[in-house]
């Protein structure tokens, strides 16, 4: 997994609330566990219309949002049945923070097992920097060190994060990766189990 420390990117802003994931990776989407290409389908519904061509209404079909790397979006992103491609399909698309007032909790779970920083801020200052996004200088700055998520208007907005998470994103550790981190221990508790109880080894 990617570590997560410090992010300057462009910002788009998705003024929606309750977004679900099967807007944000539809079913038909979901038949592969590779990550790479997800990001075709990536809000498929709302970025095409019927016959595949892009829609210029959509946000992320603006030629000024191009390459975005950051999400300011509505309450309750996220919600609606479980699946991991949601966080594949906006990394492989290149967004690598999502601003929410709120996000769905198995979404949000979702983000810190796959290096997707999901921040969660007031109303009053998604309002503000979604008002920002829509503007012309639309590069925010986003430090997990500190905790803070800077606009270009020098605003700046601090956010909360479980420390243990935190600490996670910042080495670019998953589950698996944790897990990693302490094999020394691991391998020194198979030793002693496997002269104690021999007989299991032969299993």
């Amino acid at each position: 997994m990617q570590p997560f420390t410090h992010l300057d990117a462009k910002a788009a802003p998705l003024d929606m609330a309750n977004i679900d994931t099967d807007q944000i990776i539809p079913k038909q989407f979901l038949k592969t566990v590779e990550r790479e290409g997800l990001s075709r389908g990536l809000f498929y519904d709302l970025r095409f219309d019927a016959d595949g061509n892009a829609k210029s209404g959509f946000v992320l079909n603006d030629p000024k949002y191009a390459g975005a790397g950051v999400l300011v979006t509505g309450d309750n992103f996220g919600c609606g049945s479980s699946r991991e491609h949601a966080p594949w399909a906006l990394l492989d698309f290149g967004i690598r923070c999502v601003i929410s007032t709120s996000f769905a909790d198995i979404f949000y779970n979702n983000c810190f097992q796959n290096g997707l920083l999901p921040i969660v801020l007031s109303d009053d200052a998604v309002r503000a920097l979604m008002d920002e996004a829509k503007g012309g200088n639309h590069v925010f700055s986003i430090d997990l060190e500190s905790q803070s998520v800077s606009a270009p208007s020098g605003a700046v907005f601090r956010f909360d994060i479980d420390p243990g998470r935190k600490e996670k994103m910042l080495g670019g550790l998953d589950s698996i990766g944790e897990t990693l981190t302490r094999r020394a221990a691991i391998d020194a508790y198979e030793a002693r189990a496997a002269l104690a109880q021999p007989w299991l080894e032969r299993a």
